[in-house]
């Protein structure tokens, strides 16, 4: 055999492994892609799943309500209370007598679907949003601030009644501490204004309906939710 021969033999066989080599690591980039994919299908039907079955769930729950309280339930889980004649005074953030009779028998039915063991593990905040319109109310110089601290001063007023209801007060230190966790209270002014078709004026470019944005809602957000915006976020890297 020639030295030209003896030289050629090595070089194929390091070629061979090289492409072996390169073989395994296509292998496993695919399988994990296939990995990564069946990942982020379980979270999207994880998602769709629970909100599918807390929807149903506060739909059948408050069905005798939402005309006797002007509730409104949305897909994305939000409650909304949409009558703002009864929920404050104008420019003021102390919750009516009429609020608090509706919220007495509005929390415990709301209590009983999301304190749920199933859904433990399945909800990672619980908003209370207090929305305004965009009438200046003169506190500061600028009228959003302003409002911001009125939605923000509702908000938490609702929440502290929450808290003060028997409902509240005899739940169990577990369910409690879960609440404590959950329940935020969050003062939004009139930046998610809606227009008379009750979609958000950002977005429809409509006038503003200074009546159906007086509003405080209840929105759940789920832990699905959190992750499908990861898995979101990686995509689009």
């Amino acid at each position: 055999m020639s030295k030209k021969e003896s030289f050629w033999i090595p070089y194929a066989d390091l070629m061979t492994v090289l492409m072996v080599i390169f073989l395994f690591i296509s292998l496993s980039y695919m399988g994990l892609v296939q990995f990564q994919k069946k990942q982020q299908d379980k979270i999207f039907e994880e998602y769709k799943q629970t909100r599918e079955n807390l929807y149903n769930e506060l739909r059948e729950t408050f069905k005798n309500d939402f005309q006797k309280w002007n509730l409104e339930l949305d897909k994305d889980l939000s409650i909304k209370f949409t009558n703002p004649n009864v929920l404050f005074q104008s420019g003021k953030s102390d919750i009516t007598p009429v609020f608090q009779q509706i919220l007495s028998e509005f929390f415990p039915k709301y209590l009983n679907v999301i304190t749920q063991d199933k859904y433990k593990e399945k909800i990672a905040e619980i908003r209370i949003e207090g929305h305004t319109d965009d009438v200046p109310i003169h506190r500061t110089n600028d009228p959003y601030i302003d409002n911001v601290q009125l939605s923000q001063d509702r908000s938490s007023n609702v929440l502290q009644f929450l808290r003060g209801l028997p409902s509240y007060q005899n739940l169990p230190a577990e369910k409690e501490h879960l609440l404590q966790f959950w329940l935020t209270a969050n003062g939004l002014s009139y930046g998610r204004t809606l227009d008379s078709n009750k979609e958000l004026t950002y977005i429809s470019k409509k006038p503003i309906d200074k009546e159906k944005s007086r509003r405080v809602e209840f929105r759940i957000v789920t832990t699905s939710e959190i992750l499908v915006e990861q898995v979101i976020e990686q995509l689009n890297k």
